[in-house]
């Protein structure tokens, strides 16, 4: 009888440092998980893959001296599945070789990887605007852990422009607000803060047009936005003309023909089938 008791006493406490094991854990891992815009990873969809063939095929084409690299926002502007924005890139860049390699829905993470796996390898443009990390910020305030994960993120897909193609002037831009919950600003607002500390002004610039996208509290003016993320033709023009001079400086103005390759758009609507009925939002 005392074997039995002494042996269920064992168990029990076998069982209670065993259900206390997985709270540490469970504890730890987010903070694990958070930091991540610094590690590359892969989109794993099936329209993603079929993107990142596109894109890679683009980069081969070469004649690139402008790359934009971003998520949604940037895509959508030189997309052929969005045309009047795309009427409206071609309106601002025509002459300068401007080549658009943004992807919907991207995180930080997910640009570097396309980065690291062939999309700017043999390019060598001589000027690289970047607009990247809304996905990572998401409606929802962040803390000072969530701002330097997407901080060290965006200096890693800063450092591998430039180890892909020093010769090239980047221009980072501040990330635009959003209006979908204006919880967000305060982080949104720290992130930019730190990037504007990375730049240069020389081989890294920074651009900030957010005052004349929204107000000082960050509040979208009438007309730049229809969804309270992604801009409208007011608001990329607004884009555009911050963009412009640095383009001028840096390559003069444009010229009367372009050697840039075809614009792209999202493979799902350009008649590219893909191999399961998977599907995840892309634009």
């Amino acid at each position: 009888m005392k074997k039995l008791l002494g042996l269920l006493i064992w168990c029990l406490a076998l069982s209670t440092s065993l259900a206390q094991a997985p709270a540490t854990a469970t504890t730890n891992a987010p903070r694990g998980r958070l930091s991540r815009a610094d590690h590359p990873s892969p989109r794993t969809d099936p329209n993603s893959k079929l993107a990142h063939e596109q894109l890679l095929e683009k980069a081969k084409k070469g004649g690139i001296d402008i790359y934009f690299e971003g998520d949604s926002i940037t895509r959508r502007w030189g997309a052929t599945d969005f045309p009047e924005f795309l009427a409206n890139w071609t309106t601002n860049f025509y002459g300068w070789n401007a080549a658009n390699f943004g992807w919907g829905a991207d995180r930080v993470e997910n640009i570097l990887w396309r980065l690291e796996n062939g999309e700017l390898d043999g390019v060598n443009p001589k000027i690289i605007v970047l607009l990247a990390g809304i996905n990572n910020v998401g409606p929802m305030p962040g803390d000072d852990a969530k701002v330097e994960d997407i901080t060290r993120g965006l200096k890693a897909v800063i450092a591998v422009c430039q180890s892909k193609a020093p010769n090239a002037t980047i221009v980072v831009t501040a990330l635009f607000p959003r209006n979908d919950n204006m919880a967000a600003i305060p982080t949104i607002n720290k992130i930019n803060e730190n990037l504007a500390k990375i730049a240069d002004g020389k081989k890294i610039r920074y651009l900030n047009v957010n005052d004349k996208l929204a107000d000082k509290d960050g509040k979208l003016f009438e007309g730049m936005s229809k969804d309270n993320l992604h801009p409208t033709l007011k608001g990329y023009q607004v884009w555009a003309d911050g963009l412009k001079p640095i383009f001028r400086e840096l390559l003069g103005p444009p010229a009367k023909t372009d050697h840039a390759p075809p614009p792209t758009g999202d493979p799902k609507t350009s008649g590219r089938p893909t191999t399961t009925a998977a599907t995840t939002k892309s634009n």
